[in-house]
């Protein structure tokens, strides 16, 4: 994409990355309203327009500082309000409310690639709005993957923490839960350090390279 303006980068990027981070929240609340809280309706959460789920710093601030450091652009949203007490099976459910993110993103996935395909025989043709489409459909694939590989890691509070708990006998899922106030510091450590990506890494690039030849 280094052909491309400033301007387009942002746009081919931004787009896709509001789109995966909004829809993999709203995904949470809407699962946790068809298993019986209706919190994140009650405050106005179940809604794709993205300004209700900006966070300044997740959606904002790291996806910019991300994108002139190193061109890509990675970032979160708000978390939607669950309240796991009101869940019809707290236990089972808590999993369920969990997957909803990532499958959103599953579900995104898909979308883009069909935009890819739709797009990039004219794209090839010299077609500049094809061109743009078919980047953007290749960034959403990206960032979809990305998210949706991460959030199954089993770090608390990621979403596949809430299926390892949900999994786990409960005085073992008691000890494993304490985990999650120091989780974000040890995501950043695992990032920092570069060991998260070495265990998911090879994940993600597979996909993508999967994804890539159903494109081609």
């Amino acid at each position: 994409m280094s052909e491309l303006s400033i301007f387009y980068q942002i746009l081919v990027w931004s787009v896709p990355v509001l789109f995966a981070i909004t829809l993999h929240e709203v995904a949470h609340g809407w699962a946790a309203m068809m298993l019986g809280d209706s919190t994140a309706k009650d405050m106005g959460r179940l809604s794709v327009n993205p300004l209700k789920h900006i966070d300044p710093v997740g959606t904002v601030v790291v996806p910019l500082i991300m994108f002139f450091a190193s061109g890509f652009i990675f970032g979160w949203a708000k978390p939607v309000p669950v309240n796991w007490n009101q869940l019809n099976n707290k236990k089972r459910d808590i999993a369920l409310v969990a997957l909803a993110g990532p499958c959103a993103n599953l579900l995104m996935i898909i979308f883009w690639l069909l935009i890819a395909k739709l797009f990039i025989t004219a794209a090839d043709q010299g077609n500049s709005v094809a061109h743009i489409l078919t980047l953007m459909a290749w960034a959403g694939i990206v960032i979809n993957s990305l998210l949706m590989i991460l959030n199954l890691f089993p770090l608390p509070p990621l979403d596949g923490s809430r299926v390892v708990f949900s999994l786990l006998p409960e005085p073992m899922a008691s000890r494993y839960s304490k985990i999650e106030p120091y989780g974000l510091i040890i995501l950043v450590l695992l990032l920092v350090s570069g060991v998260l990506f070495k265990i998911i890494g090879p994940i993600i690039f597979g996909f993508q390279q999967l994804m890539y030849s159903i494109i081609i």
